[in-house]
């Protein structure tokens, strides 16, 4: 069944062919704009690994998402597997390539989760600005995460600014713990908690996702071995189109080895600890960092005004879904 919905009376004001335009001029717009406020660089990235590296992802640590994995035939004895997302990767290619304190790097990634769901906001294809930056120990704490997602906030505004599109978002962040959200409304979801808050502020950090909250689960699932559970958090705007919370980005203060002992332990997941990435690790080999991703389907959805991703990417829907936007007038690329 469709998770598909379309906002009554809804039509896009971009043909196809003025979508892809717009969409190449947005990406130009912010890729200059988040580099220059977080002092980035561009750097290729992966779109395949191998397992043993420990550098991809199941991505919520609890629920594993199974990768896409194929053999090779010039390789013999391991499969290959595509990429979910590059957390890890980009850490151990900031140590690497040697980056300075305070510099880091940006990467055009594209990966496959197969086990996403299909609805107005995700697809199986995925497409984000992956970041990662070098900090100082003392800068490892939350006013620092405050002031990295004021800057990529303003980045995100002044690119609609720029764009000179109908859209108008809120530049004020309304900072929140995720137990502070469960306090405030004790009696909704996690996803509830989300769409409530953001109406009203319409710019939204939920910081701290990963531990278990008062009612004993966790505002969302959370890896174990790249973000630091009380130094993290999701980027919220609100979408005027569809109605309701739209999450842009999720980043964070990556753990320290002290952190990912602890967090390995949490989770039950200590057979990691014999992954190259996780024993560089914990053996305090690996700079300490701040990183994230941010949606590149999610931001033009929401910049161009948008009702469903399948408007600006290219990916395979479900009959239901096609069916859907076919009989609301919305065209698929």
């Amino acid at each position: 069944m469709s998770k598909t919905i379309i906002p009554c009376g809804y039509k896009s004001s971009l043909s196809l062919y003025d979508t892809q335009i717009a969409i190449g001029k947005m990406k130009r717009l912010f890729e200059d704009e988040l580099s220059k406020v977080l002092n980035l660089k561009r750097v290729s990235a992966p779109l395949i690994v191998f397992p043993h590296t420990g550098t991809n992802d199941d991505l919520s640590g609890a629920i594993l998402q199974r990768p896409v994995e194929f053999d090779i035939k010039e390789i013999k004895g391991e499969n290959a597997q595509i990429v979910q997302s590059l957390a890890k990767w980009k850490r151990m290619a900031l140590h690497h390539y040697n980056f300075p304190l305070d510099e880091g790097i940006y990467a055009d990634m594209n990966a496959i989760r197969r086990d996403d769901e299909i609805d107005n906001t995700h697809s199986i294809y995925v497409d984000q600005w992956d970041w990662e930056k070098i900090i100082a120990p003392e800068s490892r704490n939350l006013d620092y995460l405050k002031s990295t997602v004021t800057s990529i906030v303003d980045a995100i505004c002044d690119t609609a600014e720029e764009l000179s599109g109908c859209v108008r978002l809120t530049r004020t962040v309304k900072f929140i713990t995720s137990q502070e959200l469960e306090d405030m409304y004790p009696g909704l979801n996690p996803d509830e908690r989300e769409h409530a808050i953001t109406k009203e502020f319409k710019t939204v950090f939920i910081m701290q996702i990963g531990s278990k909250l008062k009612q004993g689960k966790p505002h969302g699932d959370r890896a174990p071995d790249y973000d630091d559970w009380q130094l993290n958090g999701d980027l919220l705007f609100w979408s005027d189109v569809l109605e309701r919370a739209m999450e842009l980005s999720s980043m964070g203060i990556r753990v320290d080895p002290a952190t990912l002992d602890n967090q390995l332990t949490i989770a039950g997941c200590d057979a990691r600890r014999t992954l190259t990435y996780h024993k560089e690790l914990l053996e305090g080999n690996l700079p300490l960092t701040i990183g994230g991703g941010i949606g590149q389907s999610r931001l033009s959805m929401l910049l161009l005004g948008k009702a469903h991703i399948g408007e600006v990417q290219v990916s395979v829907w479900d009959s239901e879904t096609i069916a859907a936007c076919k009989a609301a007038g919305v065209e698929l690329l």
